[in-house]
């Protein structure tokens, strides 16, 4: 099987957005180090789908640990009312940017970073 054209890509980039784009909470999915899958509910950042997905996570979390050691993460999808399902496999990065932090944030993440941007554990 060949790689896509860059044409397919984002064809494939754009159907996936479309399927995706008010399904707000996934399921992620990483290994720990003795293979088992872990798998939990994230809440994926409101940002225009163009082939990355965006979390936020404490850099002191299980599943950083998970990444740090394996990169290789799933990400799925329902949307049981329109029959859509979505499994995506990709490579996770855990990411340090107050910068973007600060494009992505929303009010509702107090809940889990009061300190906002500036908890030194965001991720």
């Amino acid at each position: 099987m060949s790689a896509p054209s860059p044409a397919e890509r984002q064809e494939r980039i754009e159907k996936l957005a479309d399927l995706i784009e008010d399904i707000r909470i996934c399921m992620f999915t990483t290994v720990d180090t003795d293979g088992k899958p872990w798998a939990r509910p994230m809440a994926v950042q409101e940002v225009a789908f163009g082939g990355d997905l965006w979390f936020f996570t404490s850099d002191d979390s299980e599943k950083v640990q998970h990444i740090e050691r394996n990169r290789k993460v799933g990400v799925a999808f329902a949307h049981p009312k329109r029959q859509d399902y979505v499994t995506m496999a990709g490579t996770a990065l855990v990411v340090k940017d107050k910068q973007k932090a600060e494009e992505m944030w929303s009010e509702p993440l107090k809940a889990w970073f009061p300190k906002g941007v500036d908890d030194p554990h965001l991720r």
